[in-house]
């Protein structure tokens, strides 16, 4: 079976390739498959907006299957915001320095000990006569006041990661990928996708 990647974020595909590998013949991206489908994320959950992307681009693309996500980082003291509009948190213009400046200035007033938050990730793969398999994955931490470390992208120089004492933006690529919350949710997936071929 040939799985359509819904992303060109170099990272992800990477991420997603290494983990779900032996489970397709082949794996390609939008780039890579000459499509370009541009799916309005317009759910209130991120389960409602990676089934919305898989399922259309499923239809749309004519491949046999198609991977979707939608992920996010979601405050406990903001009342689980960013959430869904984490991208476009400051504006639709997706602009990663504005919405960590309104994050910060959000967050100002709270208190070390009530700054936990999550990054979530929920992976959608519809496939053509058969149930969309949705999966869910968190990474816990605590949010900090200052950026540190310069790798990772997004939020990830806010995000402190506890178990490793370090903010996600410290940590190497292969590191991250062990403990993220987009590991989490393909390993969940990888064990949905073993359940369904053991009860065939």
């Amino acid at each position: 079976m040939k799985l359509l990647i819904a992303s060109n974020n170099a990272h992800k595909v990477r991420e997603i390739e290494e983990i779900l590998t032996g489970y397709f013949d082949e794996m390609v991206t939008m780039r890579e498959a000459g499509l370009d489908i541009d799916v309005v994320e317009d759910g209130k959950t991120f389960r409602e907006n990676a089934v919305k992307k898989a399922t259309e681009i499923l239809e749309k693309s004519g491949f046999d299957a198609t991977l979707a996500d939608d992920t996010g980082l979601c405050v406990d003291a903001l009342g689980g915001a960013p959430g869904v509009y984490s991208a476009r948190y400051a504006g639709e213009a997706h602009d990663t320095a504005a919405n960590n400046a309104l994050l910060m200035e959000n967050m100002k007033d709270v208190p070390d000990g009530e700054r936990t938050c999550r990054f979530t990730c929920c992976v959608a793969l519809a496939r053509r006569g058969r149930p969309v398999l949705v999966v869910e994955g968190k990474a816990e931490g605590l949010l900090l006041r200052a950026p540190v470390g310069e790798n990772g992208f997004g939020y990830d120089p806010y995000f402190f990661y506890p178990p490793l004492g370090k903010s996600f933006a410290e940590l190497t690529a292969q590191e991250k990928n062990n403990v993220s919350h987009r590991r989490a949710a393909l390993d969940a997936l990888r064990k949905a996708l073993d359940a369904e071929n053991a009860a065939r």
